[in-house]
């Protein structure tokens, strides 16, 4: 039988960042930006149980952004239902990475184990990213 872990990751979900680059003399250092490093040792903390996904694994990955303080209840409401979609930071590429990343070794041995892939973002009342890892 297949099997499927669902978990969520609570706060505000978060991209993916493009690497960084210094300068050491003539050597080029290239780093992860310390806040992408933190989101994703926190979504390693979120990973219920210690058992890897083994074959081709489905991943689904809803972000569920904060609705801003100053729209009005009517927007709100239509924010909540779906009606006006979650168009801002961050793009579900990176989102996506940030996740998939992150369970790398931990939910899978590789992420070139994800064979099918559906990222979505929406508004929603408590900030968070909902993941399902099903194997196929």
């Amino acid at each position: 039988m297949a099997e499927e872990v669902k978990f969520i990751v609570p706060g505000e979900p978060k991209g993916k960042a493009r690497p960084r680059f210094s300068r050491a003399g003539n050597y080029i250092k290239t780093y992860t930006p310390q806040n992408t490093v933190n989101y994703e040792n926190y979504v390693k903390l979120c990973y219920p149980c210690g058992k890897k996904l083994e074959g081709g694994i489905a991943a689904e990955i809803t972000g569920i952004f904060p609705i801003p303080k100053s729209v009005s209840k009517k927007k709100r409401l239509q924010m909540l239902n779906g009606e006006i979609p979650y168009t801002k930071k961050c793009d579900c590429d990176n989102l996506a990475k940030i996740i998939l990343d992150a369970l790398n070794g931990i939910a899978y041995d590789d992420d070139s184990q994800i064979c099918k892939l559906y990222v979505s973002k929406q508004y929603g009342k408590e900030p968070r990213t909902e993941i399902i890892l099903r194997e196929v």
